[in-house]
């Protein structure tokens, strides 16, 4: 579950324009480093740290769990 939380991020970061991970992070004030680990699915993101990423990123949590790589 992790790694397709962590595509799904990935994904919607890129369609935001954001080249790499760690603009996106510098940006909002996430660790650069623990911010890739989510992208890659290395390690679980915390439920209150994925609000902060999909407030960041203007997706509703619905949204976000609808995509088709989640069905």
């Amino acid at each position: 579950m992790a790694r397709l939380v962590g595509a799904r991020i990935r994904e919607l970061r890129i369609a935001k324009g954001y080249s790499s991970y760690e603009d996106f992070a510098y940006k909002h004030d996430m660790g650069t480093s623990q911010f890739g680990r989510y992208e890659r699915g290395d390690t679980f993101i915390q439920l209150d740290t994925l609000v902060k990423v999909l407030d960041a990123l203007e997706i509703t949590f619905s949204d976000f769990f609808n995509a088709e790589s989640f069905k």
